[in-house]
């Protein structure tokens, strides 16, 4: 990588042990970063400079949220969609919570859970599955939940592990990948009616130790991917040129997010699944958040879940 392309590394913001921290976002609403510890069964949301944080214990693996527009969650969960409300979004502490389910996931498909996800532009919950059996097959898929039409499947081939899903900033471009390849597809996307076009090749990573997973896109309309095994957040141009690498002391990062109370902090959640106790020991901070400062108006507020 050339230096100009060695973009500033990223530092420990909140020391944590997450086994797969996963589905990073900024709350503006609460003033909060959220996201799932989906291994430890927990959503976590964290203040910024504040000691303490929230954790709440779900009885059910999480692999992506959404905040609505009525202040409720709505949750992705293993094997099925479910809405919690809690009385307080600026709370901290622990606690055990019980979702009420919406509707079932995949109940045909027995080793499947959700997985990554995020809200479109026009405010519906867009998220894949993964098959969690060895060797993991193609069996998963891409979905859209709404209020209006309920649970929509994508016309978009199996995947093994869904991830990187996010839009372009007018909503019209759907971005995704299977992690189990080492490229990240766009699509054509109508949010009114859950069609998608045609996918093609956005990216190609450049060495096969590298897996892509969660993604984000910024108010320019480029694209960040973390990249698990390569202790990095990539950023790519509208057109999929490479832009650089902004390097993760670890070697798991999983979810990058844009936000913050002035909207100019990249975070990236990162795993402690996969590494071995020797791995472990020579990146302790593994599990935790790492944070940077960037351009001023990058970020695009998180579209909350139009559940009015």
């Amino acid at each position: 990588m050339t230096p100009d392309l060695a973009l500033p590394a990223l530092t420990p913001v909140l020391t944590q042990a997450a086994t797969l921290g996963e589905g990073l976002q900024w709350h503006a609403g609460s003033g909060r970063w959220w996201w799932t510890d989906i291994e430890g069964r927990c959503l976590h949301a964290w203040t910024p400079g504040a000691r303490d944080t929230l954790v709440l214990r779900l009885p059910e693996r999480v692999g992506c949220f959404a905040h609505g527009c009525s202040g409720a969650l709505l949750l992705a969960m293993a094997k099925r969609l479910a809405r919690l409300t809690l009385p307080d979004l600026g709370a901290t502490g622990e606690f055990s919570v019980q979702p009420q389910e919406i509707v079932p996931l995949e109940a045909h498909l027995p080793t499947t859970r959700a997985n990554d996800g995020r809200c479109d532009r026009s405010g519906n919950l867009v998220f894949g599955t993964l098959d969690e059996a060895e060797p993991r097959q193609p069996i998963g898929s891409f979905y859209q939940y709404s209020a209006a039409h309920g649970l929509r499947r994508l016309a978009l081939d199996g995947v093994a592990i869904a991830n990187s899903i996010c839009f372009s900033p007018d909503g019209r471009r759907m971005y995704y990948c299977d992690t189990m390849h080492p490229r990240i597809l766009v699509c054509d996307y109508d949010a009114d009616t859950a069609r998608v076009s045609e996918p093609r090749i956005f990216v190609r990573k450049d060495f096969d130790s590298c897996s892509p997973d969660g993604s984000i896109v910024d108010a320019q309309g480029c694209l960040w991917n973390a990249e698990w095994g390569n202790g990095a957040v990539a950023r790519y141009a509208p057109d999929g040129r490479f832009l650089g690498r902004h390097a993760v002391p670890v070697s798991n990062p999983t979810c990058p997010a844009l936000g913050g109370p002035n909207g100019d902090q990249l975070l990236v959640t990162s795993a402690r699944a996969g590494l071995s106790s020797a791995e472990l020991m020579s990146r302790p901070l593994s599990g935790s958040l790492f944070g940077v400062t960037v351009g001023a108006g990058l970020a695009l507020p998180e579209p909350l879940f139009n559940d009015a």
